[in-house]
Parts: structure tokens; C-alpha cells; sequence
């Protein structure tokens, strides 16, 4: 009787090391047809932002800062027949304030080749005066092509 229950127990269910990954590959495969169906469904936050053709234009004549390639500042109020006035950086704020009163805009017109630091230097220079209406003058008929 002995032999007979050890021949039994020894043909029996072993205890397995292994773990069943059945169920989690059916979890997971729901889930993806979760997010296949629902992915399309969720929209986009959409960003409208202006183009440089559909600018506004501009009511108030600007008083206008030009940077030429070499670096030189000229100054004028954009009006019709109004040239441009060569005018030293360190004087630029002063020349300025005297132009524009609360709603006047003041533009900067920055060659290409102007290094965006000096633009950069020109626009908080103007900023920390107090200037708070300004803006980039660009071509508006112009394509941008890379050189």
C-alpha cells in the first residue's frame, strides 16, 4: 500500500515557477483598442496665429529705427517725405521720447544681416526707456528664401 500511494503522488501536479502571462497580453491588447478608438476622437488644441499679410496696419504715424548692415542707427517719423537721420546709439532714447507721445508706435526696420543681439540691444534700449509700443517692421511682399 506503501509503493501505491508513493507511485501517486509522484505522477501528480508538480507546483510551477512560472507566471501566466495570458491574461496580462489580453489586458494590454484591450487597452490598445481603447486608445486606437478613442485617439481619433480627441482633437487638437488649434493655435490661430497672425500672419505678416494680414498684419493691421498701423493708425498712428510710427517713428521709425533703422539698423543698416554695419551696424549704424538713423531715425525717422514715417511720414511722407521724411528722411532718415543718423543718430548715436547713446542718443537713441532721448531722440525718441522727444518724437512719441503714449500712442505713438515706434518700429525698428533691421537690415538681414544685423546681428539679432544688436536688434536685441536696440529693442531694450527702447523698452527700459519706457517705449511700450513696439514693434518689428518687415517686407510684406518679400518671400523669405534661405541663403
Amino acid at each position: 500500500m506503501n509503493s501505491m500511494r508513493n507511485s501517486t503522488r509522484r505522477k501528480g501536479r508538480r507546483l510551477q515557477n512560472d507566471i501566466n502571462v495570458v491574461p496580462y497580453i489580453d489586458v494590454m491588447l484591450v487597452l490598445l483598442v481603447i486608445f486606437m478608438v478613442t485617439a481619433p476622437m480627441i482633437t487638437p488644441g488649434l493655435i490661430d496665429l497672425p500672419t505678416v499679410g494680414t498684419a493691421s496696419e498701423v493708425p498712428v504715424e510710427p517713428v521709425e529705427v533703422q539698423i543698416n548692415e554695419n551696424g549704424e542707427i538713423s531715425m525717422r517719423v514715417r511720414s511722407a517725405g521724411a528722411t532718415f537721420q543718423a543718430i548715436d546709439p547713446q542718443n537713441l532714447l532721448p531722440e525718441v521720447q522727444a518724437r512719441i507721445t503714449q500712442d505713438t508706435p515706434v518700429v525698428i526696420a533691421a537690415d538681414g544681416k544685423v546681428p539679432y543681439e544688436s536688434v536685441l540691444k536696440v529693442m531694450d534700449q527702447l523698452r527700459n526707456g519706457g517705449v511700450t509700443k513696439l514693434g518689428l517692421l518687415v517686407n510684406q511682399g518679400a518671400t523669405s528664401q534661405s541663403k
